[in-house]
């Protein structure tokens, strides 16, 4: 993937290739690291790599859930909040069990499947705002499909930011080196992949 999306045709076109590129990041910014890079957290922040993985997969799973359910309420967590409340903290902590390749399946299983409904779904139909979240909003009784879609690139992005900060942190790599070495560019004179030795200027 190149690192800007492609020219777009159509809305739905560019909600799926702006969402896709912003999956794409966390491939480039998880390129070459070890188990255990991926679970440090070497900033002032508590997040990783890995976290931060686990976490974009968890977001997107629980909103594309609400699409698929619209226009339709998705079916209430009836456990206990302590229990709700501590898979929602492991979402952002890739624990010692746990391996950047495992994390990395289940997030490309999720990347396809909100592709799909990016595909499918109608954009005007209503997804419910849930009234039992301190956070939403409860003057307003619904968002639409696009509004979901708009605000998964807004989720995306601001955790990509996040993780190259801390990959940066890790290694020195930033994200358009990093590409280059997913991706196998060529070397040039301005830009060298991740982990090759640099053109002669």
């Amino acid at each position: 993937m190149a690192a800007m999306p492609p020219p777009i045709a159509d809305e739905r076109a560019g909600l799926r290739e702006y969402v896709a590129a912003q999956q794409h990041a966390f491939y480039a910014v998880a390129f070459g690291l070890t188990d255990e890079q991926a679970r440090s957290t070497p900033t002032v922040s508590a997040l990783s790599i890995g976290g931060l993985i686990k976490h974009v997969t968890g977001c997107q799973r629980g909103w594309m859930e609400r699409v698929g359910a619209a226009p339709e309420l998705v079916e209430v967590d009836l456990r206990a909040m302590e229990d709700r409340a501590a898979d929602y903290q492991d979402e952002f902590v890739m624990r010692e069990d746990e391996t950047l390749a495992d994390v990395l399946a289940k997030f490309d299983e999720q990347n396809a499947e909100t592709i799909r409904l990016i595909e499918t779904a109608d954009l005007d139909a209503a997804v419910p705002i849930p009234q039992n979240v301190p956070w939403f909003p409860k003057d307003v009784p619904a968002w639409s499909v696009r509004w979901v879609l708009f605000h998964m690139i807004e989720e995306l992005a601001r955790h990509a930011g996040h993780a190259d900060i801390i990959r940066e942190s890790i290694d020195g790599a930033t994200l358009y080196e990093l590409l280059a070495a997913l991706e196998d560019w060529e070397p040039t004179p301005w830009l060298t992949p991740w982990g090759k030795e640099p053109v002669n200027r």
